[in-house]
């Protein structure tokens, strides 16, 4: 049955939209998601002044208002995260790959990126991990980014504050009462863990954020919004910011089998990734030892 006219419109504003999305952050837009776009994109609609998708779409095609290309992508950005998302990964890092690392470093320096970081839950799960177990880390220089490509997820997760719903999914009483403060009716993070994260706007395939290398590289529930060439590309620039000790972690659902050849299985932690070790013959970067 052929489209009506309306439904036609809107797949057409649909496609636009979801071209921007696409062309500005690698993400293809999935049919779940695609179905609830017009949802996500009121409050967008209502701020500029526009009637409906059509119209909004039409100002897009124009290209004559950054501030709003920007509000649409990051709608239609899945900023989806909670606090300890996956317990068994916090599980993992704690008891495991993070004394494995400090067992190695002879520097005393622990460096860690939080790569699609959304609202920044994981990065400040990761520090009150650390901050809880401070005795262990005594005269470390702890280092952690976080970057997103969301602007509006950034700025939520520079400022620390969360609601009341927020905090209730996968945070902990003690933890909550000890590491958060009240602001009116929502939380705002600690001022101490606060510091010692680094929240930065950034794009994964071209990221300028990042420098060096990381002991830890979390990109979690990013590589499954892309094509298999942009998850190869991701996992490229991953690997650079990489050193022969690191441990990259992804989603539940993701994997970097089948998806180029910058990292394999790790030997020791299941579910965690190493980079490949060069090969003799490898006439490229030769990846650093620890210390």
């Amino acid at each position: 049955m052929a489209l009506s006219s309306p439904d036609a419109a809107l797949q057409g504003a649909a496609r636009i939209l979801s071209g921007l999305l696409e062309a500005r952050t690698g993400q293809i837009l999935s049919e779940g998601r695609a179905w609830r776009m017009e949802t996500a994109l009121r409050p967008v609609m209502r701020a500029h002044g526009l009637r409906d998708i059509d119209d909004l779409a039409a100002q897009v095609v124009r290209k004559r208002n950054a501030m709003l290309e920007e509000d649409v992508v990051n709608a239609l950005l899945n900023n989806e995260s909670s606090f300890f998302r996956d317990l068994q990964i916090f599980d993992l890092i704690h008891r495991q790959i993070l004394p494995h690392i400090q067992e190695d470093r002879q520097d005393r320096t622990l460096r860690i990126w939080s790569a699609g970081c959304s609202t920044g839950q994981e990065a400040y799960s990761l520090a009150i991990r650390l901050r809880n177990d401070a005795a262990r880390w005594t005269g470390w220089r702890i280092e952690i980014l976080a970057t997103d490509i969301s602007s509006a997820a950034i700025e939520q997760a520079r400022s620390g504050v969360f609601s009341q719903m927020d905090v209730q999914r996968g945070m902990g009483v003690g933890d909550l009462i000890k590491w958060f403060e009240p602001h009116g009716e929502e939380w705002r993070v600690s001022a101490e863990l606060r510091r010692m994260i680094e929240f930065r706007q950034d794009n994964l395939f071209d990221p300028s954020a990042p420098t060096g290398e990381y002991d830890l590289l979390l990109c979690r529930n990013v590589l499954l919004y892309f094509t298999a060439e942009r998850r190869q590309a991701v996992l490229h620039q991953l690997a650079r910011h990489s050193h022969a000790g690191s441990v990259l972690l992804l989603g539940a659902g993701e994997t970097v089998i089948g998806q180029g050849d910058d990292f394999v299985p790790h030997a020791e932690f299941r579910g965690g990734y190493a980079p490949k070790p060069p090969s003799p013959r490898d006439s490229g970067r030769v990846l650093r030892k620890l210390g």
